[in-house]
């Protein structure tokens, strides 16, 4: 019996998690893109106005760097977690997704080399700030995952 409900709640994880994967053309458009589109939940449940940000795509979620008082940050506090991200342009590839705010300094050091890399003209302009911002608390990591 035990063996049973452990294979079945397994399938369901696995379905689930099939259920939040990201499309093939989004994932190319992620690969290819300099800016996501971020449109989070306002308290009326509507999306509030796609905002550029530079991000960092790892294992199935997007990832950016942002002041704690943002508009994101601040609904996603207030538990509206629901965002629309597209990628490209506000009209791009798009999915829904489910934000989140995380403290994990092995990705922030990762996503500070990806913006290097993938933002070389902006970011010595910005190193800094995003450096001693995820020291500080002046920046947060938002990590946005496919929603089922």
């Amino acid at each position: 019996m035990h063996r049973r409900l452990a294979a079945t709640v397994v399938a369901l994880a696995i379905a689930a998690s099939a259920l939040a994967a990201l499309s093939p053309k989004v994932e190319r458009a992620l690969h290819d893109a300099k800016y996501v589109y971020v449109q989070s939940q306002r308290k009326s449940g509507e999306m509030g106005k796609a905002s550029e940000i530079w991000f960092f795509f790892d294992k199935g979620a997007v990832y950016v760097g942002t002041r704690p008082s943002s508009w994101r940050v601040r609904r996603i506090k207030a538990g509206r977690k629901l965002a629309r991200i597209a990628v490209g342009k506000p009209d791009g590839p798009a999915f829904q997704a489910k934000g989140e705010v995380v403290h994990d300094a092995a990705v922030e050091k990762v996503l500070l080399t990806a913006y290097a890399k993938r933002y070389p003209d902006g970011w010595a302009r910005f190193e800094k700030e995003f450096r001693e911002g995820f020291k500080s608390g002046d920046r947060v990591l938002v990590r946005y995952t496919p929603a089922s």
